[in-house]
C-alpha cells in the first residue's frame, strides 16, 4: 500500500459508546462534565456535545441495555480523552468531580499534558486533560517528544480556582 500522511487538521469528530443506562450516562456526561443534550433518538440513544457541536459523544444502548460493565481484559476502547482548553477549565472540572463523590483511578502529568482518569458509570475509561501550549512540549535532543507519566500535583492543579 502507498504512504500516506493524514491531513495535520484532522480531528477525531466524536466517540460513541455502548452504555447499560442513557440516563445515569447523562447525568455523569451532562451533570458532571457539563456536555449538553443535543439529541434523542427515542430511549435508546443520546447524543452530547461541547459549544453547540452536533455532538462529541454518542451514548447507546442498542445492544448493553442493562449489561454489565465488559471486561476489562479484553480488547475495546481503553478510554475517552475529553480534552479542555485550559489549564483552568481542567481544574473547574476536576472539582465538579470531587464534589459529585466520583473516584479519580489515575492523576498524571505526562510533560505535553496533564490528566486526570476517572470511570463513567459503566466502567468507561475517561481521560481528562489539558495540554500545554506546543513550544513548551519537552524534546529529547532528536527533536522527538519526550513524554513522560509523572505524578499530578492535584492541590496546585486546584489552585487554578483561586
Amino acid at each position: 500500500m502507498e504512504s500516506y500522511i493524514a491531513p495535520a487538521l484532522t480531528r477525531i469528530g466524536h466517540v460513541h459508546l455502548k452504555v447499560s443506562n442513557i440516563q445515569s450516562s447523562l447525568d455523569f456526561y451532562c451533570g458532571v462534565l457539563g456536555f449538553q443534550l443535543t439529541t434523542t433518538y427515542r430511549d435508546q440513544a443520546a447524543f452530547i456535545s461541547a459549544g453547540g457541536y452536533h455532538h462529541h459523544i454518542g451514548l447507546n444502548t442498542w445492544f448493553s441495555k442493562d449489561a454489565p460493565p465488559a471486561n476489562k481484559y479484553n480488547t475495546g476502547l481503553f478510554h475517552t480523552a475529553i480534552l479542555y482548553p485550559t489549564r483552568k477549565d481542567l481544574a473547574v472540572v476536576y472539582k465538579r468531580v470531587l464534589d459529585a463523590g466520583h473516584m479519580l483511578t489515575g492523576a498524571s502529568d505526562h510533560g505535553v499534558s496533564e490528566a486526570l482518569y476517572l470511570n463513567d458509570p459503566d466502567d468507561n475509561g475517561v481521560e481528562l486533560c489539558w495540554d500545554r501550549p506546543q513550544d513548551l512540549w519537552p524534546k529529547h535532543s532528536d527533536g522527538s517528544l519526550q513524554m513522560y507519566t509523572r505524578t499530578l500535583d492535584l492541590t496546585n492543579l486546584l489552585s487554578e480556582l483561586s
